[in-house]
């Protein structure tokens, strides 16, 4: 029997049963015993200060409403549907500019569709704008077996843009997304206008791994990639984790709402511009904490982690290579980083900011929304 393909419409309804259940898990929390002297809330050496995780706890507990975030993300049209036996959900905001072009947003871990929810009417005037979620992030849940990884999601998301009626449509990714990005030119160069990718120097952490190091650096170039490629070794124990081990982590994150405040916060310390600024000063507060609740009220801080296990022992490659216009905007950007990554300044369109990081659409929603616009303008 075919697949049921129904576009089934959907709103976010969190039971308030669950809302006041988070509330109680974080007014009882069994915190750890602080060590002497960690009580600078802005001091990530060691991870996610105790004081600064404190701070952004008791604010979802007693200052954060939940319905008033739901609300506004209401407003967006929003379905699920079932593909290959899994459920997913998807924005879709239709443009009402007759000339607009279907445009893909694809996101990774930590992030969410939550993660766009600013950049989306940036983008209306000139876009169809979707925005799926990849298996077992947030309502793209439970995840209905094994094997949903990167190549699998692709295949997804191109049968995804089909039901919509969209054969031809551009795609933007970061992080995961950029690779699912990549992926759907590499598969379908007939079906995709132009690829679109947002990165940060921790791109550099993927030389020597995915891509090689260039002839010709310099002594000081060599050593500000190793320098860069150090700190984002030290950041990497939740790869081990979620990449190797995603139901011991998984268990944790499910069980403790401030453990999995802390493993998605500190991530927007130290993959965000700004050496000296908390989670909450590079990012708006209450859209940081609508992201991280999305994984605790979906149980996604679990199922999301299956998909890093996933990819890790598919074999598939994270990038794919095709003829597809594709451009470039690095935040938080450096000479080094298309010294490395474009040498042969192959992409067309590379845009470079100082400001943002990891999460532009959070960041810098205007600079990535131009840039967006002024890449897919450069192919009509």
């Amino acid at each position: 029997m075919d697949e049921n393909k129904a576009l089934t419409p959907f709103r976010i309804d969190i039971p308030q049963a669950d809302i006041d259940d988070l509330r109680n898990r974080l007014a009882h929390t069994r915190w750890p015993i602080p060590v002497p002297g960690r009580d600078d809330r802005a001091d990530f050496s060691r991870g996610i200060p105790p004081v600064y995780l404190k701070e952004l706890a008791e604010y979802w507990r007693d200052g954060f409403d939940w319905r008033a975030q739901e609300e506004r993300l209401n407003e967006y049209e929003q379905f699920t549907t079932v593909v290959d036996g899994q459920t997913f959900h998807v924005v879709h905001v239709r443009s009402t500019n007759p000339e607009a072009a279907p445009l893909l947003l694809n996101h990774g871990w930590p992030g969410s569709f939550v993660e766009y929810r600013r950049l989306i009417p940036l983008l209306a005037d000139e876009f169809h704008v979707v925005v799926p979620s990849p298996p077992g992030f947030g309502f793209s849940t439970p995840l209905s077996g094994t094997g949903w990884e990167l190549a699998r999601t692709t295949e997804a998301y191109a049968e995804i843009m089909t039901r919509l009626g969209y054969e031809r449509f551009g795609a933007h990714g970061t992080d995961i997304g950029a690779g699912i990005t990549g992926r759907l030119a590499g598969l379908y160069p007939e079906r995709v206008i132009g690829t679109h990718i947002g990165c940060d120097p921790r791109w550099l952490g993927l030389v020597g791994d995915r891509f090689p190091c260039p002839d010709g650096l310099s002594d000081d170039e060599i050593a500000q990639l190793e320098a860069v490629r150090a700190e984002d070794a030290a950041d990497r124990g939740y790869l081990g984790m979620q990449n190797h081990r995603p139901d011991t982590i998984g268990a944790a994150l499910t069980d403790s709402p401030v453990g999995q405040l802390a493993w998605i916060a500190e991530k927007f310390k130290t993959r965000t511009g700004g050496d000296h600024r908390t989670p909450d000063e590079s990012v708006d507060r209450d859209q940081l904490l609508t992201n991280i609740g999305l994984y605790w009220f979906t149980r996604s801080g679990a199922s999301s982690a299956q998909f890093y296990y996933e990819s890790e022992h598919s074999g598939v490659d994270l990038f794919m290579p095709s003829g597809v216009p594709s451009g470039w905007a690095v935040f938080d950007t450096n000479p080094l980083v298309r010294r490395v990554m474009d040498p042969w300044k192959a992409i067309g369109h590379w845009s470079e900011f100082t400001e943002g990081g990891h999460f532009p659409a959070m960041e810098e929603t205007e600079l990535l929304a131009d840039d967006i616009r002024a890449f897919f303008r450069g192919l009509s």
